[in-house]
């Protein structure tokens, strides 16, 4: 059976040539064949009993990708996994930012299952480079699916709508899983791109990790499939958000709509683009076309709230995400909205309320900690009180490498602090944290406005701008 951890999926401890032969599907005598003519990483029980053998699944897996092996190998590891029903419960996009006291970066928790993916990445690009080099048409012409590195996609998809840290890691098993099988399976790294860039907002996964595997995964499934409409919406958003690519990501995301008009998920992900760029009213009618596409998706109906919200329908924004956290109380985006809303209403008790919500459902005892101290704060000394408050918690997970710049610049402005808070801006700007996307419209700098230093970062977050 499937572990409940992907970590101890990925990295089991197999201790007998028989449940080493059944990882691979093939019989013992190959095996041991493939240990002694092949280097196959298998290890022997100290002061065991003779013929006492152990090994890893992470080390056998990045075995199988290396290229050092023979080529004639074409086992591939064999988990037997339960079997998974392959509805699809929604899908959803990385959220726009929250109010100063939300926008978090998070340290790893999950390290062996993303560091395994990054490896089989790197092991499958450059097979596939090899057979191209001896064949240019060989993995771009038109292929058979492998059925097993299908189902693996499939399973993954499943577990990454689900969207909770556990399910999301889950799913880039599966995907990491399915290259092994098929190094050329553009699915799949579109599968591990669009898991990395969830990852950053429902997983503890930093952007500064997430990001950057994104856009590998997904540069790569766009050179194995330049017609796939999903690769390049996984393409557009990594570049958005990893590198504050705007005209890169809307050409992407058109580009996506140009090869499948019907995808959902790229006019989905192309509406929040939109927004981050300053369209609401843009933004509104792609994300009413991802509804029609996909009108079971919880993520989609959330994003049209917020987008409402930003095209100036608060009232119909607020009871639509009312109606979708009251139907699923766990699912995160209605309370990270909803607090972002009672943020900007003045709603302080609701704020806190939605905040501390999201905070649990994400599993983010960081975030929890600078809620309780905002909170602590406003009772004793209302809002100058609630920023006071976040401020040391803030800067002590900054120098820990826990936190971005932005939030602490915004903690700064909203404090009256402006040289700090210009300093801090330079510094997200040179970050690329994403934050900076929606500066445009963030109330916590109107103090700034006048000043030379924040019009130059204006200026540089202007460039380029579409329109």
């Amino acid at each position: 059976m499937e572990s409940d951890s992907s970590q101890q999926n990925l990295n089991r401890r197999l201790d007998s040539w028989r449940e080493i032969a059944s990882f691979f599907d093939r019989d013992e005598r190959t095996v041991k064949r493939w240990e002694k003519k092949r280097a196959l990483p298998v290890h022997r029980v100290p002061g065991g009993a003779r013929g006492g053998v152990f090994a890893y699944t992470e080390e056998l897996t990045a075995w199988l990708s290396s290229p050092t092996k023979d080529s004639a190998v074409t086992a591939v590891p064999h988990e037997k996994s339960p079997a998974v029903p392959l509805e699809q419960s929604g899908t959803g996009p990385e959220q726009p930012s929250p109010p100063p006291v939300i926008w978090f970066m998070r340290r790893p928790q999950n390290v062996m299952v993303w560091g395994v993916a990054a490896i089989v990445i790197v092991s499958a690009t450059f097979i596939l480079r090899h057979q191209m080099r001896r064949d240019p048409e060989a993995i771009r012409s038109s292929r058979a699916t492998d059925p097993v590195a299908e189902e693996l996609y499939l399973k993954g998809r499943f577990y990454w709508n689900k969207r909770t840290p556990a399910d999301l890691n889950k799913a880039l098993d599966y995907f990491t899983q399915a290259i092994v099988h098929d190094p050329g399976y553009s699915k799949a790294y579109v599968g591990l791109a669009d898991s990395y860039n969830l990852l950053r907002e429902f997983s503890a996964m930093p952007p500064s990790e997430a990001f950057p595997r994104a856009l590998a995964a997904a540069k790569k499934a766009v050179e194995l499939d330049d017609r796939s409409a999903e690769a390049h919406t996984s393409l557009a958003f990594a570049l958005l958000y990893a590198n504050l690519d705007q005209v890169g990501a809307e050409r992407e995301f058109k580009r996506a709509i140009e090869l499948d008009p019907n995808d959902g998920q790229a006019h989905h992900w192309y509406a929040t683009a939109l927004l981050a760029f300053g369209r609401p009213e843009e933004a509104l009618k792609e994300i009413e076309i991802a509804q029609k596409l996909d009108p079971g998706s919880k993520a989609v109906l959330a994003d049209k709230g917020i987008i409402l919200y930003s095209a100036g329908q608060p009232d119909a924004a607020v009871t639509l995400l009312n109606q979708i956290e009251a139907s699923d109380p766990s699912f995160v985006s209605p309370h990270r909205y909803l607090s972002v809303i009672a943020y900007q209403r003045k709603d302080y008790p609701g704020y806190f309320a939605e905040w501390k919500k999201t905070a649990i459902a994400t599993e983010d005892t960081k975030d929890l900690s600078v809620e309780e101290a905002a909170e602590t704060g406003f009772a004793a000394g209302g809002f100058h009180g609630m920023v006071e408050g976040m401020l040391p918690i803030q800067k002590q997970l900054y120098l820990q490498g826990s936190l971005g710049a932005y939030p602490l610049a915004q903690t700064y402005a909203l404090l009256g602090k402006k040289a700090e808070a210009l300093q801090f801006l330079r510094d997200a700007y040179n970050q690329r944290d994403m934050g900076f996307l929606y500066l445009h419209g963030d109330s916590a700098f109107n103090d700034l406005h006048d000043e030379p230093a924040y019009k130059d970062l204006m200026a540089l977050d202007a460039l380029p701008r579409t329109k």
